[in-house]
């Protein structure tokens, strides 16, 4: 029907870098669906480090971490992560989808309960799933009811509650400091998913946990390379026994080939750049609250949003389709969000910025969508 009717939003041909600005059928289109909040996926550095390790290296490891497709550069991207967020040990994967299915379906065990905010992303749920353990959920970001949940768990059991530091569709933040409050009062543990947290909130970027002063409260930490670390991959951290384990029982680690040099080194060179560089954070955040700011005044519905990430909400599933096509014909790219990644009633678009973005070019970018918005009746 949508491919009919010639708003499809999927699977859109990019002919350029993912930059501010991309060429998308012979045409410059602004990219505000991006998520390399740092800007760094053309930065030269990264090229020259995974160009490097292709050279020294190849272009794969032909075999899984397990066997013979661990590297030495895998080692060192692990001591330098698990330093990064403050945890004893670090364990990388081959993107972040797998780290979140591999950890949270081997962490606990049947008479254990994993309880999930009903937000959190599909990798977290898909984990959930292969879990034998006891699955629970609880509304979005209300403290009242997983105090509800984890007040009914057994007391001798583990009760994991894993969480999106940021959340990817909708840009807020988790109410870590509660989280942690009640997991202490109920004897729960703490799993963070940090992907959308990492290089954007923190001292130098080390996400959500110590941005609020709380990692040591924090188990378990993921994050993925392919938003601010400018690659593809993934990693956990936690504590030794923690990371021993997963190294021999985490499925989607043990029975997937090592992610590539080139992938490895790229990740590495933008972790070096987010602990150098403080003022890409810096000006990520400027264009965030001037977005931000901007947003609001013209009258877009943008939720809760704290983050780099968003959402303006449609409320329905045709009109945010077109809405996506109006924006796109008039030179702005950005994101889709409709069900399953959302309620029917809280469909939106995502509206993602980069520390390379000017002023200049949201100004433009709000200017065109409000002209969308208002041809379908969104915007009064």
């Amino acid at each position: 029907m949508y491919m009919e009717r010639g708003v499809y939003p999927y699977f859109r041909e990019i002919d350029s870098a993912q930059d501010t600005e991309v060429l998308m059928d012979g045409k410059k289109v602004l990219m505000f669906g991006s998520n390399s909040y740092l800007g760094l996926t053309y930065d030269q550095r990264i090229i020259d480090a995974a160009i490097a390790a292709t050279r020294k290296y190849g272009t794969g490891c032909a075999g899984s971490r397990f066997l013979n497709g661990t590297l030495d550069l895998h080692v060192q991207l692990e001591h330098e992560l698990a330093e990064f967020v403050g945890k004893e040990d670090a364990l990388v994967y081959s993107t972040g989808f797998q780290v979140n299915e591999g950890v949270v379906s081997c962490l606990t065990d049947r008479n254990d309960y994993i309880i999930c905010d009903d937000r959190d992303h599909a990798s977290i749920v898909d984990g959930r799933r292969l879990s034998f353990s006891t699955q629970v959920k609880y509304k979005h970001n209300d403290m009242a009811a997983l105090e509800k949940e984890l007040a009914k768990c057994r007391p001798e059991s583990v009760k994991l509650v894993v969480v999106d530091g940021v959340f990817s569709m909708e840009g807020d933040v988790a109410n870590l400091p509660e989280i942690v409050r009640l997991c202490e009062k109920y004897n729960g543990s703490i799993m963070v998913d940090e992907a959308h947290g990492l290089g954007v909130f923190g001292r130098n970027g080390r996400g959500v946990c110590n941005h609020f002063g709380l990692t040591d409260k924090v188990d378990v930490i993921m994050g993925t390379f392919s938003k601010s670390f400018a690659s593809i991959g993934g990693f956990v951290a936690a504590d030794k026994d923690t990371i021993n384990w997963l190294r021999h029982n985490s499925r989607s680690y043990i029975f997937s080939a090592s992610n590539t040099p080139a992938a490895t080194a790229a990740a590495m060179a933008a972790l070096n750049i987010m602990k150098t560089e403080p003022e890409r954070i810096e000006k990520l955040w400027e264009i965030t609250n001037y977005s931000l700011k901007c947003f609001r005044e013209a009258g877009f519905e943008i939720g809760d949003t704290e983050s780099p990430i968003i959402p303006l909400y449609v409320r329905d599933p045709d009109k945010t389709f077109e809405v996506t096509k109006l924006a796109f014909d008039e030179g702005v790219f950005i994101n889709p969000v409709i069900p399953p990644a959302c309620a029917p009633q809280d469909t939106l678009v995502r509206f993602a910025l980069m520390a390379t973005h000017t002023k200049e070019q949201v100004d433009f970018a709000i200017d065109k969508l409000v002209h969308c918005f208002k041809q379908l009746d969104l915007l009064k």
